[in-house]
């Protein structure tokens, strides 16, 4: 019994000192583990709430003049400063955030709540229902949501309307904008034109699938445009990248309905400039109409697309994987003037809703160059027991690793 009482006595003060060591270990990385704290706010900022200069919560009165006064407000002072939309819902119609602006950059837009259009087409006269213009150094953040109600006015598009996007960049220089959801624009959801560095990440873009001309991001006449860790489901191009535009990344996108991640249409209307320098990486589509595309517009006026790169991207039941297509859009018989050059695609794989997983139809007054694929891998998952393809016309193409489809020989 002595010896067993000795032996449970120092098993007892073998628990208690690993028992204190333990306790020790986690009381030391309590100590030097850093506490998480809320970002700061700049002590010098001033806040120019909507609220204070006549909004009106609720939807039903249309308080675009009182947040065009709070921007006006916001924008005229000489120190930081943060327009706040709280969260309340706010009817606004067409509303101008117009630089350039007195302070400090940037100026901060905080959306929180939601915002819904007031659902008339006739009550806007040109392509914005929310316009920022003329500002270097724009930050559009918040949580919040701009609800265009295009789901009342969609009935009115007779295929050549262009009806109102729900927010627009012109001539915008050094922005952001970020967490932002955005449902049933009239037009598209994003427009950004004449733009240079612009960042547009973790947005969430939705429309029905069905919706006409809901582009996802237009990006037309801008460089240095950057769209990151969004999804975008709607009901035309996910992202849209349109002449003039130059080093312009896709990044981390999920793309589905919708009509994927077009280059153009280009050589639709006179003097179009090039686009170049275009990078699509890491990106999902998921039951979309197409997955990578150019097209351009037969009988277009001449222009060039080049330095174009489609990688790691995985298809889902798409319709179109890979397509080019120069007759876009066009009743004309004369060949599309858009010069196509130096596009590669590497790593695709996923599964093709049709039997043809590449189609490239290139123009025969100026055919496509120096096209090249690298380990394509995807696969028909048809309703009908269909061959498995890829055509070519009036393209030059190279090959290197896997490809399946078989290339075009």
């Amino acid at each position: 019994m002595k010896y067993l009482a000795n032996a449970l006595l120092i098993l007892c003060l073998l628990a208690a000192s690993c028992e204190a060591k333990g306790l020790g270990r986690r009381a030391r990385a309590a100590v030097r583990a850093p506490r998480r704290t809320a970002p700061r706010r700049d002590p010098n900022e001033k806040v120019f709430n909507v609220l204070q200069y006549g909004a009106k919560p609720g939807g039903k009165q249309d308080s675009a003049l009182a947040f065009i006064r709070a921007w006006r407000a916001a924008c005229n002072y000489r120190g930081t400063a943060r327009l706040l939309i709280p969260r309340a819902t706010f009817l606004i119609g067409a509303t101008i955030f117009q630089g350039p602006c007195l302070g400090p950059v940037p100026i901060k837009v905080q959306i929180a709540g939601t915002l819904k259009a007031v659902a008339d087409p006739s009550m806007y006269e040109e392509d914005f229902w929310i316009l920022f213009e003329n500002i270097n150094g724009l930050l559009v953040t918040g949580t919040g949501t701009v609800d265009g109600q295009g789901n009342a006015v969609w009935k009115y598009n007779d295929g050549g309307s262009r009806f109102p996007s729900s927010i627009k960049f012109n001539h915008v220089a050094n922005g952001i904008i970020r967490q932002i959801t955005s449902v049933n624009p009239m037009g598209f959801h994003i427009s950004i034109v004449l733009s240079q560095n612009i960042r547009a990440k973790h947005l969430h873009l939705t429309a029905p699938a069905t919706s006409p001309n809901t582009d996802g991001i237009h990006i037309s006449q801008s460089s240095v445009v950057k769209v990151s860790r969004s999804v975008i489901s709607t009901g035309d191009d996910c992202v849209a990248i349109i002449q003039g535009s130059t080093d312009v990344s896709i990044k981390k996108v999920t793309c589905g309905p919708g009509h994927g991640f077009s280059v153009g249409s280009l050589g639709k209307y006179p003097d179009e400039k090039d686009v170049r320098g275009v990078v699509v990486t890491n990106c999902t589509l998921r039951n979309a109409d197409n997955g990578v595309r150019i097209k351009t517009w037969g009988g277009s006026q001449p222009s060039q697309a080049s330095n174009i790169l489609f990688q790691d991207i995985i298809m889902d039941n798409v319709k179109h994987p890979i397509i080019i297509d120069q007759t876009y859009g066009s009743k004309s018989n004369s060949p599309s003037r858009v010069k196509i050059s130096d596009v590669r695609y590497i790593n695709i794989r996923g599964t093709s809703a049709s039997a043809v997983g590449v189609d490239l139809m290139c123009s025969k007054a100026v055919p496509c160059e120096k096209l090249f694929f690298s380990n394509i891998n995807l696969k028909y998952y048809g309703p009908k027991k269909l061959p498995f393809t890829s055509t070519c016309t009036n393209a030059k193409v190279n090959y290197a690793g896997s490809q399946f489809p078989a290339p075009c020989r």
